[in-house]
Order: C-alpha cells, then sequence, then structure tokens
C-alpha cells in the first residue's frame, strides 16, 4: 500500500502544480493545454491498445462493455460521485458542473469538477503499470513500477489540472481503492491472471482513454464511463481463450 499512497500523493501534487500554473492562463493557453491533454491521451491510449493479441474478444468487450455501460448509465453514476465530492470538498462557487455529463468542446473545456475526476481516474486505473505494479508490490513487495508510474501520473496530472482543475487531484481516491485493492488481493488473484489477460486488459483500457482524447479534442462527445464494464468482458473472455481459440 504504501507503493499505491506514494502514487495518490503524486497525483495531488501534479494536479496542485497544474492548478498554480492555471491561474494565468489566458485562454488561448487554456486551449493549447486542453489539446495538449487530449493528443497525450490520444498517444498514450493508441499505444496500450495495439498490444491486443486477440482483436475479436477486444472488439466484443468494448462493443458489449458499451452496451451494459449504457443501460446501466455508468458515466451518470460517476458523475454524481464526481458532484458529490465537490459538494463535500471543493470551495462551494469554485466549480461549476452539471450532474450529467457535459458536452465536448466549449463546456467541457470549463472545467467541471466531474468531468475532471472522471477522465482522470479511467486515465490513472485502467494502464498495465497500474495493473502489473499493483501485483507485484501485494504479491512479491516490489514496488519500482507503482514508483515510476507515480511520476508519469503526477506530471500528467499537472496538465489535467491545468485543462480541467480541481477535479483531477480527486482521481487520487481512484487510484487508492483500485491499486490499494488490487495490492491487497494480489497474493490471492495472481494465480488467476494470465499474461494474456494483462495484456487484453491493458488494451481495453487503451480504447477507454483513446475515448478520452477524442472527447478532449472536441471531435465527438463519448460517453466513456459507460465502457468502462468493457474491462469486466475482456477479463471473462481471456479465461475462454484456451477453450475457443477464435477468440
Amino acid at each position: 500500500m504504501i507503493a499505491t499512497i506514494v502514487n495518490a500523493l503524486a497525483i495531488v501534487l501534479g494536479t496542485a502544480i497544474g492548478l498554480l500554473a492555471r491561474k494565468g492562463f489566458s485562454e488561448r493557453a487554456r486551449d493549447a493545454a486542453y489539446n495538449a491533454t487530449g493528443i497525450i491521451s490520444l498517444v498514450i491510449g493508441v499505444g496500450m491498445a495495439i498490444t491486443t493479441e486477440h482483436v475479436l474478444a477486444f472488439a466484443i468487450a468494448v462493443i458489449a462493455g458499451g452496451l451494459v455501460g449504457t443501460a446501466l448509465d455508468i458515466e451518470g453514476a460517476v458523475y454524481r460521485l464526481g458532484e458529490w465530492l465537490r459538494s463535500r470538498f471543493a470551495r462551494r462557487g469554485a466549480v461549476e458542473t452539471r450532474a450529467d455529463a457535459p458536452e465536448a468542446g466549449a463546456e467541457a473545456r470549463d472545467g467541471g469538477f466531474a468531468y475532471g475526476f472522471l477522465n482522470a481516474s479511467v486515465l490513472f486505473c485502467v494502464g498495465a503499470m497500474a495493473l502489473v505494479g499493483s501485483f507485484k508490490a501485494g504479491a512479491e513487495g516490489d514496488y519500482d513500477l507503482i514508483l515510476t508510474k507515480s511520476v508519469m501520473d503526477g506530471v500528467i496530472a499537472v496538465m489535467f489540472a491545468g485543462a480541467m482543475g480541481v477535479g483531477v487531484g480527486f482521481s487520487a481516491l481512484s487510484v487508492l481503492v483500485y491499486q490499494g485493492a488490487l495490492t491487497l488481493a494480489a497474493a490471492w488473484i495472481k494465480p488467476y491472471v494470465t499474461a494474456s489477460m494483462m495484456t487484453e486488459l491493458s488494451a481495453v483500457g487503451g480504447a477507454l482513454v483513446i475515448m478520452i482524447g477524442i472527447n478532449l479534442l472536441g471531435l465527438k462527445k463519448i460517453r466513456t464511463g459507460d465502457f468502462l464494464p468493457a474491462l469486466v468482458v475482456i477479463v471473462a473472455l481471456s479465461a475462454l481463450f484456451k477453450y475457443i481459440p477464435i477468440l
């Protein structure tokens, strides 16, 4: 858990730096920061997604996950959580956001608390470093990967906070819960986790990060949170690879 706590603190520190830098941003500078975070997300996401070795399973997971998430309105639930956090912890009046997901473009660029919380939480939690690092920390006591991720997340948090505001910092809570749970459960879960499962889980996570980039660039509004069940679907499909080779 020590490495995960360090990771969360790095995100908070990066957010604080980003918020301080943001105060001097002109509108053009904010647009530049937003576009930069969009491009960064696309690059990270594509790098993760292209590692898939089971394209059919990848496609099924993204499609089925999106349908399930839409039916359950997961993005709406995440936004409501973000709103609850804002109402409890953020300075009153500092951030204005709606309970539902904002549209990409001008409204999103206003730095909605829940918008920043959602995007940063997805980016910091779905990568291979979060998964593998947590397992190594919990099962082997090896913190190197999570500590390396902490540095990277802190730098990215600076950029994200500069574009989307204080909600980015609260993604540290998501990291604490997600990576902390994986770390604590690593000894029990590790025997059931295969290299192929980790690869495909990271690839589907990359698809979600690509969606974040598309949203940040204002190319199209994608309800990224609704695709989170795709991560569960790909885990289930990965368990079938040895029985259904076509996947």
